[in-house]
């Protein structure tokens, strides 16, 4: 009979039990662990969006940084342009300004000389018209001379009688040889000539003649020479002032000429600068305005983010102290209600004990066993070693309990729901590490990435300042070139003008001696032969000089005026190239002044990007150092995350039924325990 009973309780202990066996409390403990894990899972969810949430503050706040400071490079090298552009400007405006200035002078030159030209010329039309009358006139009046000398007559015995020129004409009107008007003429002709020669000599006007046959046509013959004299030295004059005319009027209108094309040059560079003003002003408004919108934009995404991270630090605080109290509960309630659960749910185990306590002694035994058994079969098919230790403690507990007397059960379940306990906080522990592994890899592996960007793009800017501070001095140091060649050039020219000018000077000043020297021989050769007629054999050789002096002198003057001519254009020539070389020296030098600027600002800058690639280096050495500690952590492990949650799992589903197995012994025994009892009133 003992052995049947026993057989029952090995094969009703082997039997699993189902979950509508379970008490209130395990259902409440049970509510409590899927709590726990859903505010896991929650938190776990809340972390991965938090992370996403951060890593876009961080890129969003890198990115608006960059686009500041790019930015601010922009206005920077925009106020600059607009600086050149203005000085560019102002050096334009001062040139347009001298350039018409020059071209007003040298208009009102050409004008002024344009109308001394045509007085000029009207005098000197009137004044020839004037002699070829003279001339024509006494070359009538010789030719009557002539005529009426050679007669016999009346008019002729007036003519040799006649005291002065006066009486002569008068009777050459009477003899109707000679017109009135011709008469007049003649007559305020000889006065006008004698008192020129009384002026000359200083002696006394010679009114009177002796009424030769050929003094009145000597006279008149010295007058038409004298007059064909003047009419020659006016028209070499006139042709002299037509040619130094000429020679000056192409000069002013090449130097207007050259002088409007620079203006004109000038008026499109200025314009140019002016366009270039512009759009560099135009531009500098739209980058300052999008400055300031890069500005309020990192101001409201840093307190937005700074929001985000304060309310997940509340959210996860209370997720924190949610879990903390639901762990409490739970601890509480386990240790808290075993014994009123033992008493409300055991179905009166108190008196099955004090009323069968030998055949509870052999069931407790079997079940105890069979838990134990139960256990170490979990332990070993988990490879646990903390199972296997369990299944120790039960073995030891159990053969412990029986030989003291105590209760065969209690300390079995207290060892099995202590090792659920650990279980489950050691998965809360490994999920709490899973999280911190898992935020803290992916933070990191962003950082890291996030500082091998940075770096890669402070290494191509870094490059691109180089190569664009390297092209700048290049460009300065040929300009520099540029300016010493100009410089030397304007030497140069500086030296052939100052070797032109002295051969100018002493040039044309021997040419003036010269002329002056023509001029003084001619004016006594003419006088000699003027007043000494008694050479009168000489006089033909004397005029082949005196023309031949005149031809010498018009040759000088001629030279001169030209030599005079070619050095006005060289001066002016001179002075254009001069003036170019300034505006380009000015030009280059401030080339030279803003590119020198510019390539010390991006070495500057350079020197900057590097000590911040420098920093970014160190930081991303100090991530590099934490995550392979991290990955040392978190990675090299030998059982993953989702294996040690799934063996935790199946262990405390183990321990769970093992506790189950123990619950439906008990309440069997205590069946039997009554049924005993019952068969004892009986007998």
């Amino acid at each position: 009979m003992k052995s049947a009973f026993i057989v029952t309780l090995a094969l009703l202990a082997v039997a699993p039990s189902h979950a509508s066996d379970a008490t209130p409390i395990e259902k409440v403990v049970q509510m409590l662990s899927d709590l726990q894990g859903k505010i896991i899972k929650e938190g776990n969810d809340a972390q991965k969006v938090y992370d996403e949430f951060a890593e876009f503050c961080e890129d969003r706040s890198k990115n608006v940084g960059f686009e500041i400071k790019t930015g601010k490079s922009q206005v920077k090298e925009l106020e600059a342009a607009i600086g050149k552009a203005k000085a560019d400007s102002e050096s334009l405006t001062a040139k347009i300004e001298e350039l018409s200035s020059a071209i007003s002078v040298d208009e009102a030159d050409l004008k002024a000389a344009t109308e001394i030209r045509a007085k000029e010329k009207s005098s000197f039309e009137a004044e020839e018209k004037e002699l070829v009358d003279v001339i024509d006139t006494l070359e009538r009046a010789i030719g009557i001379l002539e005529k009426e000398m050679s007669k016999s007559g009346a008019s002729m015995m007036q003519l040799k009688t006649a005291s002065n020129v006066a009486q002569a004409l008068s009777v050459m009107v009477q003899a109707t040889s000679l017109s009135t008007a011709d008469a007049s003429k003649l007559t305020a002709l000889i006065q006008n000539s004698q008192e020129e020669d009384s002026d000359d000599t200083g002696a006394p006007a010679a009114a009177v003649y002796k009424g030769q046959s050929g003094g009145i046509i000597g006279t008149m013959q010295d007058l038409f020479e004298k007059a064909e004299a003047q009419l020659e030295a006016a028209r070499k004059t006139e042709s002299k002032a037509v040619q130094a005319y000429q020679m000056l009027a192409q000069s002013l209108k090449d130097e207007i000429k050259y002088t409007t094309a620079d203006l004109d040059k000038a008026k499109k560079g200025l314009a140019a600068s002016g366009e270039a003003q512009a759009a560099a002003e135009g531009d500098l408004a739209v980058t300052s305005k999008d400055l300031s919108e890069d500005v309020e934009t990192l101001s409201t995404l840093h307190q937005d983010c700074m929001k985000g991270a304060e309310d997940f630090e509340a959210e996860t605080k209370s997720r924190g102290e949610e879990l903390k109290a639901l762990a409490t509960a739970k601890k509480v309630i386990v240790e808290a209600t075993s014994g009123a659960a033992d008493i409300s749910y055991s179905l009166e185990q108190t008196s099955f004990f004090q009323m069968a306590r030998s055949s509870l002694a052999s069931g407790a035994d079997l079940a105890n066993f069979e838990a134990v058994r139960f256990v170490r079969d979990l332990a070993h098919k988990e490879q646990s070693t903390a199972l296997a230790q369990l299944a120790q403690k039960m073995a030891t507990a159990m053969r412990a309990g029986s030989k003291a007397g105590e209760d065969p059960f209690a300390k079995v379940k207290g060892l099995i729901t202590g090792m659920i306990e650990k279980l489950l906080k050691d998965a809360e522990a490994d999920a709490t590490e899973h999280a911190f592994c898992e935020k803290e890899m992916a933070e990191t592996e962003a950082k890291k990435a996030d500082k091998e960007a940075s770096i890669e793009k402070l290494s191509s800017k870094i490059d691109s300042m180089t190569a664009k501070s390297a092209k700048l001095k290049s460009e300065a140091a040929e300009l520099q070139k540029e300016l010493a060649a100009l410089a030397s050039t304007q030497a140069e020219m500086d030296k052939i003008r100052a070797e032109e000018k002295g051969i100018f000077d002493t040039n044309s000043a021997e040419m003036s001696k010269g002329i002056d020297g023509v001029k003084m021989a001619l004016k006594v050769l003419r006088e000699y032969y003027a007043k000494d007629s008694a050479h009168s054999s000489a006089d033909g050789a004397g005029s082949g000089i005196i023309g031949l002096l005149e031809v010498v002198e018009s040759d000088f003057t001629k030279g001169l005026a030209e030599m005079t001519s070619v050095e006005q254009s060289a001066v002016a020539e001179y002075e254009r190239l001069s003036k170019e070389n300034s505006i380009t020296k000015a030009m280059k030098d401030q080339d030279v002044k803003y590119k020198t600027k510019e390539f010390k600002g991006l070495d500057k800058a350079t020197a900057e990007a590097n000590a911040d690639k420098s920093t970014v280096q160190e930081e991303l050495d100090a991530v590099n150092e934490y995550y392979s500690g991290i990955k040392a952590r978190c990675v090299a492990k030998a059982e993953t995350y989702a294996e040690r949650v799934k063996r935790r799992e199946a262990e405390i589903a183990g321990l769970k039924e093992a506790l189950q197995i123990l619950e439906g012994e008990a309440v069997l025994l205590q069946q039997t325990a009554k049924r005993g009892l019952r068969g004892v009133k009986r007998a």
